[in-house]
């Protein structure tokens, strides 16, 4: 049997043994969540996080039960998504700066109604249900990696191939150039900034950080803002070009310039890190139980369930606090008062021994295989899922095709990236080629 628990780096933190010790966001813990679930559904499965909401003199509630995050997430106009909410004045009336995704969110979602037209009509058919278009260019992209390696008895398999299969795709899929993926490296750093190197649950930035972060992004800016333009002028067939040319039927126009660039800044942010970190853990879950890797490479019905089963032992956005309630509530008998912020443990609800049985252990015939949390649920699930899970499938397809086995290479540090996100800096591993 596969080991379910992520393994850790060294670290000075050491294990929770009880809800006093259980701190989700400290430097290191991410080497010890997968231990401190158990102990927050057992002794606190509502945490309370005393003045640490949106607002001064409200707090924050940690929700960790499958049963609560779901109603959260399936009732948006119970709980509201902080990113709808329209930016407030700064205390001398000028208002905060927001980035082209923020803008665009306010112009083209800004209620349930939109939001779900903007799913259904613009992501939706590129990054959603209609990712399967991408079939051959991701075949194409993946193929292209491991011909690069698969002579190689070693490699790491996150600077080799888990971390340049999305960047090339989603250059693909949004029309910019394969040669510049490496500035979009940079780019999606800055992006995801505060969900890697922000403090607390509320992820926040420094100054210091938050002034590198659009300064960086303001040359992202400006790259995809040239681009917006040429491909209105000259459309070819891919998303960012079929973005200006689209109408959009809730407003019956077609978007801005500043519009499309907004909704290429979400692609960005949810188009690279997830597809990257879900495969290293699969890799490492492999590497963990060879006769699992025999068995699905030799069974590839197999490999969707395995897949499901791995984002919901190892979710790569492990919570995000981005739900305020609109009245009070209550949660597992604890009274959360109106106005108070969620922080939504996907991971531990994907865990939680009262919705899946044996929920520590990978079940290839579990049934209702995706109901599980990794992307979320209901109209505000992540859009670019369908991408995601059509990379994974294809990639690990052309994989198993041409890799006999796969085992741990000496000298891993297992060590995670801090933040929100369950990321492998690195995984070295040995392959065997196939025949």
């Amino acid at each position: 049997m596969a080991r379910t628990e992520p393994r850790t780096a060294a670290t000075a933190m050491k294990a929770p043994a009880a809800l006093e010790e259980v701190d989700l966001f400290s430097t290191g813990a991410q080497e010890h969540w997968y231990e401190a679930y158990p102990i927050l559904h057992a002794q606190a499965p509502v945490h309370r996080l005393p003045g640490e909401g949106a607002t001064p003199g409200t707090d924050a509630f940690i929700l960790t039960k499958y049963e609560d995050i779901l109603r959260v997430v399936t009732d948006p106009d119970r709980f509201q998504q902080g990113l709808t909410t329209p930016p407030k004045p700064n205390p001398d009336g000028s208002m905060p700066p927001m980035n082209p995704m923020m803008a665009s969110i306010q112009s083209l979602r800004p209620n349930e109604t939109l939001w779900r037209a903007h799913k259904a009509e613009l992501t939706d058919p590129w990054v959603g249900t209609g990712a399967t278009r991408h079939t051959d260019m991701i075949t194409a992209a993946a193929t292209g990696l491991i011909d690069q390696w698969i002579g190689q008895s070693e490699i790491d398999f996150v600077r080799d191939f888990a971390r340049p299969l999305p960047q090339i795709v989603m250059a693909n899929v949004l029309g910019f150039p394969v040669a510049d993926i490496g500035r979009m490296e940079v780019w999606g750093g800055a992006q995801v900034m505060a969900y890697v190197h922000g403090k607390g649950h509320r992820n926040i930035l420094s100054g210091e950080q938050m002034a590198e972060q659009w300064r960086i992004l303001g040359d992202f800016g400006a790259y995809v803002a040239d681009w917006v333009r040429t491909k209105r002028a000259h459309p070819k067939d891919d998303m960012i070009s079929w973005l200006t040319q689209t109408t959009y039927s809730p407003l019956n126009r077609t978007l801005t310039d500043e519009e499309v660039c907004g909704i290429v800044y979400a692609m960005m942010i949810g188009g690279l890190e997830t597809t990257q970190y879900a495969m290293a853990e699969q890799a490492q879950l492999f590497c963990e139980d060879p006769d699992l890797y025999q068995k699905v490479r030799s069974d590839r019905r197999l490999l969707r369930p395995f897949i499901e089963e791995a984002l919901r032992l190892r979710s790569p956005t492990q919570g995000l606090s981005t739900r305020t309630t609109t009245q009070d509530e209550v949660f597992q008998g604890v009274h959360v008062p109106a106005g108070s912020l969620l922080h939504l443990r996907w991971a531990a609800a994907n865990r939680d021994p009262e919705t899946f049985e044996c929920p520590h252990d990978l079940k290839l015939d579990r049934k209702a295989v995706t109901r599980h949390l990794a992307f979320s649920m209901g109209s505000r699930s992540c859009p670019g899922s369908g991408l995601s899970r059509t990379e994974q499938l294809i990639a690990w397809n052309l994989l198993m095709d041409r890799i006999e086995s796969v085992s741990y290479a000496p000298n891993n540090s297992f060590e995670h990236q801090p933040g929100i996100m369950l990321g492998l800096y690195e995984l070295k591993l040995r392959i065997a080629r196939a025949a």
